[in-house]
């Protein structure tokens, strides 16, 4: 199926608003290729984002727990975070994310999707690895302000987390479920499934 005709809007004025490392906005004035215009828009600016769904020689997933202050909860989640400029690739980005969140390492590793948390306001994406066959090969290496637990969960739990809304952040529920529904079997990919895993 082909992606609907892009209908781009022209962007009339543009001026940043704030420019800090977690808080980038640009406010724009737009003109609709109807000619409808909308003067007021704002667009929040990130760097692009890995996350790693992660599932040990076992079939356990690695999984992670830490505190979110926009919900003020702790809730569960796959490794994830910033792609740096030092990485040399998104897959590079989602190796290191997983190391120092979780100090596991190694397995196969391929691209499952890359997704927008809002499309609308916000200019990057996630782009979301499988990693099947990790093993723990160091301590976790946090940031001086994280605070990271690290959990290992059969299928059945992961679903029931899943099911349950026990994992809140949609940029990870979304590549979960996606790997649930492309692996019916633990461990055994869906019929007509071909993409070439990476060592």
């Amino acid at each position: 199926m082909e992606n609907p005709k892009n209908r781009k809007w022209r962007v009339l004025h543009s001026e940043y608003l704030a420019r800090k490392p977690w808080f980038t906005v640009r406010h724009e004035s737009l003109a609709l290729p109807d000619g409808r215009t909308i003067s007021d828009y704002y667009v929040f600016e990130y760097p692009e984002w890995v996350n790693i769904t992660a599932i040990d020689r076992e079939g356990r997933f690695v999984m992670i727990d830490q505190y979110r202050h926009g919900l003020g909860e702790t809730s569960y989640e796959i490794p994830a975070g910033v792609v740096e400029p030092s990485d040399a690739s998104l897959l590079d980005a989602a190796r290191r994310e997983l190391r120092e969140e979780t100090g596991y390492g190694g397995g196969e590793w391929r691209l499952l999707t890359s997704i927008s948390a809002n499309p609308a306001t916000q200019n990057n994406l996630t782009h979301c690895f499988l990693a099947t066959g990790v093993e723990r090969i160091g301590e976790q290496q946090l940031d001086a302000t994280e605070d990271i637990r690290v959990h290992l969960f059969s299928r059945d739990e992961v679903r029931e987390l899943l099911r349950t809304d026990h994992i809140r952040q949609a940029l990870m529920a979304a590549p979960l479920w996606r790997y649930f529904a492309e692996t019916p079997e633990a461990g055994e990919p869906a019929p007509g499934h071909t993409e070439k895993m990476i060592r």
